[in-house]
């Protein structure tokens, strides 16, 4: 699981196994989870964050698109 930045205590990482899903991001703190579409920059799936964070992780989704898509295709080489 690389982890691709560290935010306010939040992890935004990929999980080795998702090279045969579209380009993401996992974001977890605590026992909340989030999965964020990195081409949309949509949320796929949200587990106990508020809409505040949820605003928020994708504005830092946004933020870090790029350099997102970039450590995604040095990872999982597609």
């Amino acid at each position: 699981m690389p982890t691709v930045l560290e935010w306010k205590g939040w992890k935004f990482l990929f999980y080795c196994l998702d090279y045969a899903e579209p380009p993401h991001v996992h974001v977890r703190k605590d026992r909340k989870e989030a999965k964020i579409w990195l081409h949309t920059v949509e949320v796929a799936r949200n587990r106990r964050c508020s809409d505040q964070e949820l605003a928020s992780l994708v504005r830092v989704t946004q933020d870090n698109r790029t350099a997102f898509l970039e450590k995604w295709h040095e990872h999982f080489g597609n």
